[in-house]
């Protein structure tokens, strides 16, 4: 690895390449005209997506980490970020967050000014974007010893990567020994609502569990594509979970007689590179708006906040229209049935991530997504459940 150094009046900076092999997290990387684009999908799989909405959420880098062992005690990172707006919603843009741990342990937060700036007008799904400059993440007062650093990236803001500089040397962290857990899931996997890219609920699963992250969870685009499917399957993991349902639902993507074969299709094509890797499927936690009414799902501002409905028609269920509830019968099914021949194939209840008696304690502030704290009650459950010694992701 090849670095260069230049001198300030505060530090003797050494600049060293950002490059693929100081990131986990990723399957991908794109060389771009300021840096490094990391992506949560191959490039044939981009290739492959169907609109616009998808490509955004697909080049957010959630889970995705920086990793290096250095002496440093000062790092900054130069990045571009791309910044979302709403034209037609009460919320303004905010920074994403730039979280650094140090062997393991939270040492700091930062943010990117400047940036371009992405706004979406509501009402006529227009988009302009608006360019910006790159700003700096600057992190200081870290121990001068060896030590491992990792700069996880905003889950929420897509982030290309200009420069990596520190006051000494560092190189690429070394394999962790730990195993790879590979997740695929929504909005909530993608760590909507979430505080710092640390506190989404795979990331707080990930570290409770004591296993490494890839992130596979695509906001408002988790509908069984096939290309996702052949991305996991060509991907290495010791360890894939599944959360499906909920955008199937809101986007009102398919009926019952599609959805039984999409997901048979979906877990095939996962077999295929993965005989033999525990593989839990996770049916949606509780989303009261979406239990017994089916999709499309339409933003609600009536009560001056962004909240979200059902406008399908429950009594269309008996034409195969679906719901939550229709989806977690039929996905307790599907894996009863094929568990019979795959014993790595688990089922899990999402409402025992989060259910009725959650909801009460922590309601979904838009009827969609919970807030961190329930990232963090999500989180704890899953752990509990996957990662125990009788669970299916038992060491």
């Amino acid at each position: 690895m090849s670095t260069t150094s230049t001198t300030s009046t505060e530090n003797t900076w050494i600049t060293t390449p950002v490059t693929a092999d100081l990131l986990r997290g990723h399957l991908d990387v794109e060389h771009t005209a300021h840096g490094l684009l990391p992506h949560r999908l191959p490039g044939w799989a981009r290739r492959q997506l169907p609109d616009e909405q998808f490509a955004v959420v697909e080049s957010q880098p959630s889970g995705v980490r920086l990793a290096f062992r250095t002496r440093a005690t000062t790092v900054e990172l130069d990045a571009l970020p791309t910044k979302r707006a709403y034209q037609g919603l009460p919320y303004p843009s905010v920074d994403g967050v730039y979280e650094l741990l140090v062997d393991g342990r939270p040492a700091g937060r930062a943010t990117v000014s400047g940036g371009r700036l992405r706004t979406v007008d509501v009402a006529t799904g227009r988009v302009e974007l608006e360019e910006g400059p790159p700003g700096t993440a600057r992190f200081t007062g870290l121990p001068p010893h060896d030590k491992d650093v990792e700069i996880w990236l905003p889950h929420n803001e897509t982030t290309e990567l200009v420069a990596l500089r520190t006051d000494a040397p560092l190189t690429p962290a070394r394999p962790t020994g730990r195993r790879l857990w590979m997740h695929h899931g929504s909005s909530i996997s993608h760590g909507s609502n979430a505080g710092s890219p640390t506190a989404i609920w795979p990331a707080l699963a990930a570290a409770r569990g004591g296993v490494d992250l890839v992130n596979l969870g695509f906001g408002g685009s988790a509908v069984l594509d096939p290309f996702t499917a052949r991305a996991m399957r060509d991907a290495p993991a010791d360890l894939i979970s599944l959360k499906i349902g909920i955008n199937i639902v809101n986007t009102d993507a398919m009926r019952l007689r599609a959805f039984a074969p999409a997901v048979h299709g979906f877990l095939d094509t996962i077999r295929e590179g993965h005989p033999s890797t525990p593989l839990l499927v996770v049916s949606p936690v509780l989303c009261p708006v979406h239990e017994d009414t089916p999709g499309p799902l339409a933003p609600d501002l009536s009560s001056g906040t962004l909240r979200f409905r059902a406008t399908g028609d429950p009594a269309e269920r008996a034409a195969g229209r679906l719901t939550l509830t229709v989806i977690r019968a039929e996905l307790a099914r599907i894996v009863a049935e094929r568990a019979a021949d795959d014993p790595n194939l688990h089922h899990l209840d999402g409402r025992s991530l989060y259910g009725t008696s959650d909801y009460d304690e922590l309601p979904l502030p838009d009827e969609i997504h919970p807030d961190p704290a329930g990232h963090r009650r999500i989180a704890e459950n899953f752990a509990r459940l996957a990662f125990a010694a009788d669970g299916p992701f038992a060491g």
